[in-house]
Protein backbone atom coordinates (compact mmCIF):
# COMPACT_ATOMS: atom_id res chain seq x y z
CA UNK A 1 0.00 0.00 0.00
CA UNK A 2 1.62 3.19 -0.89
CA UNK A 3 1.31 6.44 1.66
CA UNK A 4 -0.92 8.14 -0.95
CA UNK A 5 -3.41 4.84 -0.28
CA UNK A 6 -2.75 5.06 3.24
CA UNK A 7 -3.75 7.86 3.80
CA UNK A 8 -6.99 7.76 1.95
CA UNK A 9 -7.99 5.01 3.38
CA UNK A 10 -7.99 6.62 6.94
CA UNK A 11 -9.69 9.20 5.20
CA UNK A 12 -12.52 7.02 3.95
CA UNK A 13 -12.94 5.21 7.64
CA UNK A 14 -12.69 9.03 9.45
CA UNK A 15 -15.51 10.03 7.30
CA UNK A 16 -17.38 6.83 8.55
CA UNK A 17 -17.27 7.57 11.73
CA UNK A 18 -18.40 11.25 10.94
CA UNK A 19 -15.35 13.27 10.84
CA UNK A 20 -13.24 14.38 8.22
CA UNK A 21 -9.76 13.67 7.24
CA UNK A 22 -7.74 16.36 5.37
CA UNK A 23 -4.51 16.43 3.38
CA UNK A 24 -2.49 19.79 4.68
CA UNK A 25 0.62 21.24 4.57
CA UNK A 26 3.05 20.64 2.25
CA UNK A 27 1.67 17.96 0.00
CA UNK A 28 -1.15 20.38 -1.13
CA UNK A 29 1.14 22.74 -2.14
CA UNK A 30 3.40 20.82 -4.13
CA UNK A 31 0.44 19.07 -5.85
CA UNK A 32 -0.83 22.23 -6.91
CA UNK A 33 2.29 22.72 -8.13
CA UNK A 34 2.62 19.69 -10.02
CA UNK A 35 5.47 18.17 -8.14
CA UNK A 36 6.06 14.68 -6.12
CA UNK A 37 5.61 15.26 -2.93
CA UNK A 38 6.45 11.65 -0.65
CA UNK A 39 5.27 13.30 3.09
CA UNK A 40 1.73 13.39 3.57
CA UNK A 41 -0.04 14.81 6.55
CA UNK A 42 -3.33 14.37 7.63
CA UNK A 43 -5.61 16.62 9.78
CA UNK A 44 -8.90 15.00 11.70
CA UNK A 45 -11.44 17.16 12.47
CA UNK A 46 -14.73 16.22 14.24
CA UNK A 47 -13.09 13.05 15.92
CA UNK A 48 -11.88 13.19 19.74
CA UNK A 49 -8.13 11.45 20.48
CA UNK A 50 -9.58 8.54 22.10
CA UNK A 51 -11.86 7.27 19.06
CA UNK A 52 -9.33 8.66 16.65
CA UNK A 53 -6.67 6.13 18.19
CA UNK A 54 -9.00 3.19 18.08
CA UNK A 55 -10.30 3.96 14.49
CA UNK A 56 -6.34 4.29 13.34
CA UNK A 57 -5.39 1.10 15.15
CA UNK A 58 -8.03 -0.70 13.19
CA UNK A 59 -5.69 0.59 9.81
CA UNK A 60 -2.14 -0.41 11.02
CA UNK A 61 0.41 0.16 14.27
CA UNK A 62 -0.09 3.36 15.75
CA UNK A 63 3.17 4.85 17.16
CA UNK A 64 2.21 8.15 19.25
CA UNK A 65 5.23 10.49 18.34
CA UNK A 66 3.70 13.69 19.84
CA UNK A 67 0.62 12.45 22.03
CA UNK A 68 0.45 15.57 24.20
CA UNK A 69 -1.02 17.31 21.46
CA UNK A 70 -2.09 14.48 19.26
CA UNK A 71 0.37 13.10 16.89
CA UNK A 72 0.18 9.66 15.86
CA UNK A 73 2.48 7.74 13.19
CA UNK A 74 0.67 5.39 11.01
CA UNK A 75 3.37 3.74 9.07
CA UNK A 76 4.94 6.87 6.78
CA UNK A 77 1.41 9.10 7.27
CA UNK A 78 1.56 11.84 10.21
CA UNK A 79 -2.07 12.14 11.39
CA UNK A 80 -2.95 15.09 14.25
CA UNK A 81 -5.88 16.79 15.01
CA UNK A 82 -6.25 20.61 14.00
CA UNK A 83 -4.34 22.27 17.09
CA UNK A 84 -3.67 25.67 18.43
CA UNK A 85 0.03 27.11 19.40
CA UNK A 86 0.35 30.06 22.12
CA UNK A 87 3.87 31.33 22.20
CA UNK A 88 5.31 30.64 26.11
CA UNK A 89 9.19 31.33 25.66
CA UNK A 90 12.13 32.23 23.63
CA UNK A 91 12.96 29.25 21.23
CA UNK A 92 11.53 26.60 19.31
CA UNK A 93 10.63 24.77 22.27
CA UNK A 94 8.63 27.87 23.66
CA UNK A 95 4.98 27.07 22.62
CA UNK A 96 1.87 25.40 24.11
CA UNK A 97 0.28 23.05 21.66
CA UNK A 98 -3.50 22.03 22.29
CA UNK A 99 -5.22 19.65 19.69
CA UNK A 100 -8.93 20.54 19.10
CA UNK A 101 -10.91 18.78 17.17
CA UNK A 102 -13.57 21.04 16.70
CA UNK A 103 -11.53 24.04 15.45
CA UNK A 104 -13.00 25.07 12.24
CA UNK A 105 -10.46 24.41 9.38
CA UNK A 106 -9.73 28.34 8.66
CA UNK A 107 -8.48 28.62 12.65
CA UNK A 108 -6.86 25.11 11.89
CA UNK A 109 -4.39 26.93 8.94
CA UNK A 110 -4.23 29.82 10.81
CA UNK A 111 -1.29 28.70 12.84
CA UNK A 112 0.89 27.65 9.35
CA UNK A 113 3.59 29.85 8.52
CA UNK A 114 2.92 30.82 4.66
CA UNK A 115 -0.64 30.86 2.73
CA UNK A 116 0.89 28.32 0.23
CA UNK A 117 1.20 25.87 2.93
CA UNK A 118 -2.38 26.56 4.77
CA UNK A 119 -4.56 24.72 1.77
CA UNK A 120 -6.16 22.02 2.80
CA UNK A 121 -7.51 18.90 0.50
CA UNK A 122 -10.02 16.54 1.11
CA UNK A 123 -9.69 13.11 -0.96
CA UNK A 124 -12.87 12.05 -0.21
CA UNK A 125 -14.58 14.83 -2.12
CA UNK A 126 -11.25 16.07 -4.24
CA UNK A 127 -12.20 19.42 -2.95
CA UNK A 128 -9.87 22.29 -2.06
CA UNK A 129 -9.95 24.12 0.73
CA UNK A 130 -8.20 27.30 0.76
CA UNK A 131 -9.23 29.80 3.58
CA UNK A 132 -6.43 32.28 3.42
CA UNK A 133 -5.79 32.78 -0.25
CA UNK A 134 -2.89 30.20 -0.99
CA UNK A 135 -3.84 29.12 -3.79
CA UNK A 136 -3.74 32.62 -5.77
CA UNK A 137 -0.41 33.58 -4.16
CA UNK A 138 0.67 30.37 -5.99
CA UNK A 139 -0.58 31.73 -8.86
CA UNK A 140 0.93 34.78 -8.57
CA UNK A 141 4.16 33.33 -7.46
CA UNK A 142 3.97 35.14 -4.00
CA UNK A 143 5.06 34.06 -0.67
CA UNK A 144 2.78 35.80 2.01
CA UNK A 145 2.38 35.21 5.80
CA UNK A 146 -0.51 33.95 7.53
CA UNK A 147 -0.99 35.62 10.58
CA UNK A 148 1.08 38.55 10.48
CA UNK A 149 0.51 39.15 14.44
CA UNK A 150 2.06 35.38 15.23
CA UNK A 151 4.41 35.24 11.95
CA UNK A 152 7.42 35.65 14.57
CA UNK A 153 6.74 33.77 17.08
CA UNK A 154 9.04 31.06 15.44
CA UNK A 155 11.75 32.90 13.86
CA UNK A 156 12.67 29.65 11.98
CA UNK A 157 9.86 31.02 9.59
CA UNK A 158 12.36 33.32 8.05
CA UNK A 159 14.59 30.81 6.70
CA UNK A 160 11.75 28.84 5.33
CA UNK A 161 10.77 31.87 3.53
CA UNK A 162 14.17 31.92 2.20
CA UNK A 163 14.51 28.09 1.02
CA UNK A 164 10.32 28.77 -0.03
CA UNK A 165 11.37 31.45 -1.94
CA UNK A 166 13.99 29.60 -4.00
CA UNK A 167 12.77 26.60 -4.61
CA UNK A 168 9.49 27.56 -5.85
CA UNK A 169 10.70 30.65 -7.18
CA UNK A 170 8.39 33.33 -5.27
CA UNK A 171 9.04 36.61 -4.37
CA UNK A 172 7.92 37.89 -0.71
CA UNK A 173 4.91 40.57 -0.30
CA UNK A 174 6.45 44.07 1.42
CA UNK A 175 4.21 42.96 4.73
CA UNK A 176 6.43 39.66 4.77
CA UNK A 177 9.32 41.41 3.89
CA UNK A 178 8.82 43.72 6.74
CA UNK A 179 7.90 40.91 9.19
CA UNK A 180 11.09 38.86 8.57
CA UNK A 181 13.65 41.93 8.53
CA UNK A 182 12.22 42.56 12.14
CA UNK A 183 12.50 38.80 13.47
CA UNK A 184 15.18 38.44 15.55
CA UNK A 185 17.26 35.46 14.90
CA UNK A 186 19.73 34.59 17.82
CA UNK A 187 17.01 31.97 19.14
CA UNK A 188 17.80 29.20 16.14
CA UNK A 189 19.90 26.59 17.40
CA UNK A 190 22.37 25.23 14.81
CA UNK A 191 20.45 21.99 14.03
CA UNK A 192 17.47 24.34 13.11
CA UNK A 193 19.57 26.75 10.47
CA UNK A 194 21.33 24.48 9.04
CA UNK A 195 17.91 22.15 7.89
CA UNK A 196 16.91 25.19 6.07
CA UNK A 197 20.10 26.27 4.97
CA UNK A 198 20.57 22.51 3.72
CA UNK A 199 17.10 22.54 1.93
CA UNK A 200 18.03 25.79 0.17
CA UNK A 201 21.42 24.48 -1.12
CA UNK A 202 19.84 20.92 -2.14
CA UNK A 203 16.54 21.45 -3.64
CA UNK A 204 16.65 24.77 -5.52
CA UNK A 205 17.81 25.04 -8.80
CA UNK A 206 18.82 28.19 -8.17
CA UNK A 207 20.26 28.83 -4.41
CA UNK A 208 21.64 32.42 -5.02
CA UNK A 209 17.59 33.44 -4.62
CA UNK A 210 17.69 32.34 -1.75
CA UNK A 211 21.10 33.92 -0.61
CA UNK A 212 20.17 36.83 -1.79
CA UNK A 213 16.79 37.36 -0.46
CA UNK A 214 18.40 36.18 2.84
CA UNK A 215 20.92 39.62 2.01
CA UNK A 216 18.35 42.15 1.56
CA UNK A 217 16.79 40.66 4.73
CA UNK A 218 19.17 40.84 6.87
CA UNK A 219 19.99 37.07 7.57
CA UNK A 220 23.20 37.36 6.33
CA UNK A 221 24.17 39.80 8.63
CA UNK A 222 22.74 38.05 11.77
CA UNK A 223 23.89 34.36 10.82
CA UNK A 224 26.96 35.02 8.31
CA UNK A 225 29.09 37.55 8.84
CA UNK A 226 31.41 35.36 6.97
CA UNK A 227 29.44 35.73 3.71
CA UNK A 228 28.47 39.78 4.46
CA UNK A 229 32.48 40.71 4.01
CA UNK A 230 32.49 38.96 0.28
CA UNK A 231 29.95 41.93 -0.32
CA UNK A 232 31.63 45.09 -1.76
CA UNK A 233 34.95 43.02 -1.60
CA UNK A 234 36.17 44.24 -5.54
CA UNK A 235 37.83 41.48 -8.23
CA UNK A 236 40.35 42.27 -10.58
CA UNK A 237 38.10 42.94 -13.51
CA UNK A 238 39.96 41.12 -16.22
CA UNK A 239 39.27 37.66 -14.16
CA UNK A 240 36.22 38.40 -12.61
CA UNK A 241 34.01 40.69 -15.03
CA UNK A 242 30.80 39.88 -12.87
CA UNK A 243 31.98 42.10 -9.94
CA UNK A 244 32.91 41.91 -6.21
CA UNK A 245 33.56 38.02 -4.09
CA UNK A 246 29.21 37.91 -3.56
CA UNK A 247 28.30 38.20 -6.99
CA UNK A 248 30.87 35.75 -7.66
CA UNK A 249 30.20 33.12 -4.80
CA UNK A 250 26.46 33.37 -5.87
CA UNK A 251 27.21 32.48 -9.36
CA UNK A 252 29.57 29.33 -8.32
CA UNK A 253 26.59 28.10 -6.26
CA UNK A 254 24.25 28.28 -8.94
CA UNK A 255 27.27 26.39 -10.77
CA UNK A 256 27.77 24.06 -8.42
CA UNK A 257 24.18 23.11 -7.15
CA UNK A 258 24.22 21.99 -11.50
CA UNK A 259 26.79 19.59 -10.36
CA UNK A 260 25.98 17.02 -7.90
CA UNK A 261 22.66 15.73 -8.54
CA UNK A 262 24.12 11.72 -9.53
CA UNK A 263 26.06 12.26 -5.79
CA UNK A 264 25.90 10.64 -2.71
CA UNK A 265 23.75 13.23 -0.30
CA UNK A 266 26.97 13.97 2.27
CA UNK A 267 29.36 14.62 -1.11
CA UNK A 268 26.47 17.04 -2.57
CA UNK A 269 26.64 19.01 1.20
CA UNK A 270 30.18 19.32 0.63
CA UNK A 271 30.31 20.14 -3.00
CA UNK A 272 27.39 23.10 -1.82
CA UNK A 273 28.83 24.24 1.31
CA UNK A 274 32.26 24.30 -0.60
CA UNK A 275 30.98 26.16 -2.99
CA UNK A 276 29.84 28.96 -0.26
CA UNK A 277 33.38 29.30 1.70
CA UNK A 278 35.47 29.04 -1.64
CA UNK A 279 36.66 32.37 -1.53
CA UNK A 280 35.85 33.39 2.19
CA UNK A 281 39.83 34.17 3.07
CA UNK A 282 39.66 37.11 -0.02
CA UNK A 283 38.33 40.05 1.94
CA UNK A 284 41.18 39.42 4.28
CA UNK A 285 44.12 39.22 1.64
CA UNK A 286 42.87 40.96 -0.86
CA UNK A 287 44.78 44.53 -1.71
CA UNK A 288 45.94 46.73 -4.44
CA UNK A 289 49.39 45.87 -6.04
CA UNK A 290 50.97 47.42 -8.85
CA UNK A 291 47.43 48.88 -10.22
CA UNK A 292 46.10 45.10 -9.85
CA UNK A 293 44.10 43.41 -7.55
CA UNK A 294 45.09 40.83 -5.79
CA UNK A 295 44.11 38.23 -3.29
CA UNK A 296 46.93 36.08 -2.66
CA UNK A 297 46.79 33.09 -0.97
CA UNK A 298 43.20 33.20 -0.10
CA UNK A 299 42.78 29.92 0.07
CA UNK A 300 44.95 29.00 3.23
CA UNK A 301 43.52 32.71 4.45
CA UNK A 302 39.15 31.02 3.93
CA UNK A 303 40.47 28.00 6.44
CA UNK A 304 39.59 29.95 9.18
CA UNK A 305 36.05 31.29 8.41
CA UNK A 306 34.70 27.65 6.89
CA UNK A 307 35.78 26.16 10.13
CA UNK A 308 33.69 29.33 11.82
CA UNK A 309 30.49 28.35 9.84
CA UNK A 310 30.51 25.03 9.99
CA UNK A 311 30.90 25.07 13.67
CA UNK A 312 27.73 27.76 13.13
CA UNK A 313 25.90 24.88 11.39
CA UNK A 314 27.48 22.10 13.29
CA UNK A 315 28.37 20.52 10.52
CA UNK A 316 30.65 17.53 10.78
CA UNK A 317 30.12 13.88 9.25
CA UNK A 318 27.33 12.37 8.01
CA UNK A 319 26.60 8.84 7.83
CA UNK A 320 30.15 8.60 8.23
CA UNK A 321 31.55 10.52 5.62
CA UNK A 322 33.60 13.38 6.94
CA UNK A 323 31.85 16.13 5.01
CA UNK A 324 33.67 18.93 7.37
CA UNK A 325 36.60 17.70 6.38
CA UNK A 326 36.06 17.93 2.19
CA UNK A 327 34.84 21.35 2.21
CA UNK A 328 38.24 23.03 4.15
CA UNK A 329 39.94 20.62 1.73
CA UNK A 330 37.99 22.33 -0.89
CA UNK A 331 37.94 25.33 0.27
CA UNK A 332 42.15 25.34 1.01
CA UNK A 333 42.99 23.60 -2.38
CA UNK A 334 40.31 24.93 -5.23
CA UNK A 335 43.07 26.98 -7.56
CA UNK A 336 45.16 24.10 -7.55
CA UNK A 337 43.81 21.73 -10.69
CA UNK A 338 44.37 25.37 -12.45
CA UNK A 339 47.14 26.31 -11.33
CA UNK A 340 48.47 22.51 -11.85
CA UNK A 341 47.66 22.51 -15.14
CA UNK A 342 48.96 25.99 -16.70
CA UNK A 343 52.02 25.15 -14.29
CA UNK A 344 55.13 25.81 -16.03
CA UNK A 345 56.70 22.94 -14.38
CA UNK A 346 55.47 19.46 -14.56
CA UNK A 347 53.48 18.11 -12.01
CA UNK A 348 54.13 14.68 -11.38
CA UNK A 349 51.61 12.02 -10.00
CA UNK A 350 52.92 12.10 -6.55
CA UNK A 351 51.46 15.41 -6.12
CA UNK A 352 48.09 14.27 -7.34
CA UNK A 353 48.50 11.03 -4.73
CA UNK A 354 49.48 13.39 -1.86
CA UNK A 355 46.61 15.73 -3.11
CA UNK A 356 44.03 12.96 -2.55
CA UNK A 357 45.13 12.79 1.23
CA UNK A 358 43.91 15.97 2.03
CA UNK A 359 40.12 16.22 -0.42
CA UNK A 360 38.16 14.65 -2.59
CA UNK A 361 40.35 15.29 -6.21
CA UNK A 362 36.76 14.69 -7.98
CA UNK A 363 34.90 16.98 -5.96
CA UNK A 364 37.62 19.27 -6.20
CA UNK A 365 37.52 18.99 -10.17
CA UNK A 366 33.90 19.79 -9.81
CA UNK A 367 34.34 22.52 -7.54
CA UNK A 368 37.19 24.41 -9.51
CA UNK A 369 34.80 24.29 -12.36
CA UNK A 370 31.93 25.95 -11.30
CA UNK A 371 34.40 28.53 -9.80
CA UNK A 372 35.87 29.18 -13.54
CA UNK A 373 31.95 29.47 -14.96
CA UNK A 374 31.16 31.23 -12.24
CA UNK A 375 32.22 34.36 -13.85
CA UNK A 376 30.99 36.42 -16.52
CA UNK A 377 32.76 36.57 -19.79
CA UNK A 378 34.35 33.56 -21.74
CA UNK A 379 37.08 31.96 -19.94
CA UNK A 380 38.82 28.51 -20.89
CA UNK A 381 37.51 25.65 -18.15
CA UNK A 382 39.39 22.88 -19.53
CA UNK A 383 41.69 22.39 -16.63
CA UNK A 384 39.79 20.68 -14.69
CA UNK A 385 38.74 18.08 -16.77
CA UNK A 386 42.48 17.39 -17.48
CA UNK A 387 43.00 17.14 -13.17
CA UNK A 388 39.96 14.79 -13.25
CA UNK A 389 41.26 12.88 -15.63
CA UNK A 390 44.99 12.30 -14.51
CA UNK A 391 43.23 11.75 -11.03
CA UNK A 392 41.22 9.03 -12.18
CA UNK A 393 44.04 7.47 -14.56
CA UNK A 394 45.98 7.02 -11.12
CA UNK A 395 43.14 5.77 -9.37
CA UNK A 396 42.55 8.80 -6.76
CA UNK A 397 39.73 10.66 -7.75
CA UNK A 398 38.43 9.62 -4.27
CA UNK A 399 40.91 8.78 -2.18
CA UNK A 400 44.34 7.99 -1.85
CA UNK A 401 46.52 4.67 -2.36
CA UNK A 402 46.29 2.63 0.55
CA UNK A 403 49.08 1.64 2.09
CA UNK A 404 51.03 -1.67 0.35
CA UNK A 405 52.94 -2.04 3.83
CA UNK A 406 51.93 -2.79 6.89
CA UNK A 407 52.93 -3.12 10.65
CA UNK A 408 52.49 -6.86 10.40
CA UNK A 409 55.05 -6.66 7.34
CA UNK A 410 57.35 -5.19 9.26
CA UNK A 411 56.75 -7.50 12.59
CA UNK A 412 57.48 -10.44 10.22
CA UNK A 413 60.73 -8.64 9.60
CA UNK A 414 62.18 -8.36 12.96
CA UNK A 415 61.01 -4.67 13.62
CA UNK A 416 59.75 -4.44 17.25
CA UNK A 417 57.07 -2.94 17.62
CA UNK A 418 57.85 0.69 18.48
CA UNK A 419 58.32 4.53 17.20
CA UNK A 420 60.31 2.41 14.22
CA UNK A 421 57.35 1.01 12.75
CA UNK A 422 55.78 4.00 12.21
CA UNK A 423 58.74 5.79 11.04
CA UNK A 424 59.66 3.43 8.25
CA UNK A 425 55.73 2.97 6.71
CA UNK A 426 55.76 6.33 6.89
CA UNK A 427 58.97 6.30 4.64
CA UNK A 428 57.65 3.14 2.53
CA UNK A 429 54.55 5.09 1.87
CA UNK A 430 56.32 8.42 0.97
CA UNK A 431 58.37 6.30 -1.83
CA UNK A 432 54.48 4.57 -2.71
CA UNK A 433 53.04 8.08 -3.29
CA UNK A 434 56.27 8.86 -5.38
CA UNK A 435 55.60 6.04 -7.57
CA UNK A 436 59.18 4.23 -6.38
CA UNK A 437 56.87 1.38 -5.04
CA UNK A 438 54.42 -0.53 -6.46
CA UNK A 439 53.83 -3.76 -5.11
CA UNK A 440 53.95 -5.43 -1.82
CA UNK A 441 57.48 -7.03 -2.55
CA UNK A 442 59.18 -3.78 -3.44
CA UNK A 443 57.60 -1.98 -0.77
CA UNK A 444 59.26 -4.72 1.73
CA UNK A 445 61.98 -4.43 -0.19
CA UNK A 446 62.18 -0.77 0.39
CA UNK A 447 61.83 -1.50 4.74
CA UNK A 448 64.49 -4.40 4.23
CA UNK A 449 66.68 -1.13 2.83
CA UNK A 450 65.49 0.89 5.66
CA UNK A 451 66.26 -2.01 8.55
CA UNK A 452 69.90 -0.90 8.10
CA UNK A 453 69.55 2.71 9.07
CA UNK A 454 67.86 2.30 12.45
Amino acid sequence: MTEFELASRIAERVRAASGRALFVGGWVRDRLLGRESKDIDLEIHGIEAPQLRTLLEEIAPVNAVGESFTVYKVGPVDVALPRTESKTGRGHRGFEVTGNPHLSIEDAARRRDFTINAIAWDPVTEQYLDPHGGRADLERRRLCVVDPARFGDDSLRVLRALQFAARFELSLDDQTRQICRATPLDDLPAERIWGELEKLLLLSDRPSRGFELALELGVVDQLFPELKALVGCEQEPEWHPEGDVWVHTMLVIDEARTRIDDLPHPQQVAMMLGAVCHDLGKPATTEVIDGRIRSRNHEEAGVAPTHAVLDRLNVRSMSGYDVRHQVVGLVAQHLKPGMWHWSTNDVGDGAFRRLARKVDLELLARLAKSDCLGRTGSFDCSAMDWFLDRARALGVEHAPPAPLLMGRHLLDLGVPAGPDVGRILKIVYERQLDGRVGTLEEAVAAAQEILPAR
